[in-house]
Parts: structure tokens; C-alpha cells; sequence
């Protein structure tokens, strides 16, 4: 345990993720009120994929932790796209 590196993350890195999940958070509320037809549930879902990517790399620190947990995570990702996949498909031929 105590061979494990520590790192610092400066507060200015923080407040810039902070500032940019706010700016896609307003943009996916904004995303709603422009009519894109069917196309306004993939740009949200893309905006909210922005945000847990930025919120899983900085605030839970995935960037700094080992590869085997950093696979974990893109395997649970694509299971994530393969089921949003499947509920379009789902959608467009109802």
C-alpha cells in the first residue's frame, strides 16, 4: 500500500471540469428546446456520455488509476452503447 503514488490535482483543474459540466449541463437543457426531431435524445445522450466521461476521469480519478480498472470502465461504456443501441433499434421499428 505504501508504494502506491499519490498524486495532487490542482483546485484550478477542478473548477474548469466544474465549469465545463455546467456549460453541458445548460447545453443539454438547451438541446430540448431546439426541435431536432428524432434527434434530440442522441445529442442529449451524447452530452450526458461528455459529462460521466469528464466526471469519471477528474472527480473519481480514473485517470490516475491502474489499466485494469480503467478497461472495467470502457467495458461497462460499450455494454452502455450496445443497450442504447438496442433501445433505438427498438424505437425505430416499432
Amino acid at each position: 500500500m505504501s508504494e502506491e503514488k499519490h498524486h495532487i490535482v490542482p483546485y484550478r483543474v477542478y473548477i474548469i471540469v466544474l465549469l465545463a459540466l455546467l456549460a453541458l449541463t445548460f447545453a443539454s437543457i438547451g438541446i430540448t428546446s431546439i426541435e431536432l426531431g428524432e434527434y434530440t435524445v442522441a445529442g442529449a445522450l451524447i452530452f450526458a456520455c461528455i459529462k460521466s466521461f469528464l466526471v469519471l476521469t477528474y472527480f473519481m480519478h480514473l485517470k490516475y488509476d491502474k489499466k485494469y480498472i480503467r478497461a472495467m470502465v470502457v467495458f461497462v461504456f460499450v455494454i452502455f452503447v450496445v443497450m442504447i443501441v438496442i433501445t433505438f433499434l427498438d424505437y425505430l421499428y416499432r
